[in-house]
């Protein structure tokens, strides 16, 4: 960080205001992105971050962008919840890398009480490897919320994907109040909250102006924001609706834009890119960095989709002069700061 004037988030952006800093000419934009990423993050650092898919297809769930899911013909098998053994050798391979944060995803509506005992000897087997934790299991009842806080649990990844005016249209099986009760319950557990969305969904700006305020407005900022870039996968009800469409991939400089508006109004959350970097230039990837991402999942696969691989990370990381960021905090630091049991319920402002 440098001494640039500290910035403070707030709770109460219009999507008057949002819509105004995605209309600003790009290079005000990404600059003003730029200045306030600087006042709040070490500037020219990166997260790195891993996920892995511990359980795999057979969702009943009908999110139109997944190949996981039971209404897709994807072709990705359902498998069954990977053995906890084989998932902290994974995940010491990902420490061997340099990732800092290991995200664990299950293809599940929500997670079976039979389940939880294994997935919280995950996340106590992770942490004691000293890297933060992070599961997206789907929908949490308050008391496996309260679980995997006392398992130790850092991060729980529940995105809203899209504005609520389109949310429907995406999926049908769940509602964005299911999504924002289930952020309630993590966030009441005193678990930090990973939220974002998926963009080049074939929506329109003001839908991403409606993501961004949904997000926010809540009483607290999400601490991580994933901006996806679909993956269009044929066999999905989006991929097949959008191949071979202009809709089929977002224009970058408007992906740019929204990690830029996501940085300002949410200026002390970790902005995540979570597309598929394969599927995005390097100089976009700088971009996004410049407007204030400062996070990436590395590695050589997503949860089904292949990703760029440390490799081609660390060879980007050093033509641009980034460095992965470390934890450079004690195991008391890093407990102090998660979150307090007992904040208020998330609710979207209107």
């Amino acid at each position: 960080m440098t001494d640039t004037p500290a910035v403070t988030a707030r709770t109460d952006w219009t999507r008057e205001e949002i819509a105004a800093l995605f209309d600003l000419p790009f290079t005000e934009l990404v600059f003003r992105a730029a200045e306030v990423h600087r006042a709040s993050h070490p500037h020219n650092e990166v997260q790195l971050s891993t996920l892995l898919s511990i359980k795999t297809g057979g969702c009943v769930e009908d999110c139109g962008y997944c190949s996981q899911s039971v209404s897709a013909n994807s072709g990705v098998k359902a498998t069954k919840l990977m053995e906890v053994q084989q998932v902290l050798q994974r995940a010491a391979q990902a420490a061997d890398q340099g990732s800092t944060r290991f995200c664990m995803g299950a293809a599940w509506r929500n997670p079976k009480d039979r389940d939880m005992p294994a997935i919280i000897e995950m996340v106590q087997g992770v942490r004691a490897m000293g890297m933060e934790t992070c599961m997206t299991l789907g929908m949490l009842t308050p008391e496996q919320a309260d679980m995997l806080s006392e398992a130790g649990l850092d991060y729980y990844n529940h995105n809203i994907d899209t504005s609520p005016e389109r949310y429907d249209q995406v999926i049908t099986t769940r509602t964005m109040d299911d999504r924002l009760d289930t952020l309630s319950n993590v966030r009441m557990a005193g678990i930090n909250v990973c939220s974002g969305g998926i963009v080049g969904m074939g929506e329109t700006r003001a839908d991403r102006v409606g993501f961004i305020h949904t997000l926010a407005t809540l009483p607290d900022h999400p601490q991580s924001v994933p901006v996806n870039a679909l993956v269009p996968v044929k066999g999905t009800v989006l991929g097949d609706m959008l191949a071979d469409t202009p809709l089929a991939k977002i224009d970058d400089v408007e992906f740019v834009r929204t990690v830029a508006v996501a940085r300002i109004t949410m200026p002390l959350s970790m902005v995540r890119l979570s597309a598929c970097l394969l599927s995005m230039s390097e100089m976009t990837q700088a971009m996004c960095f410049m407007a204030g991402a400062n996070s990436i999942f590395t590695g050589d696969k997503l949860l089904t989709a292949p990703n760029s691989g440390d490799d081609n990370d660390a060879a980007m990381f050093a033509r641009l002069g980034i460095k992965p960021m470390a934890i450079e905090l004690t195991p008391a630091q890093v407990e102090a700061q998660r979150m307090p049991k007992g904040c208020a319920k998330l609710e979207a402002a209107e």
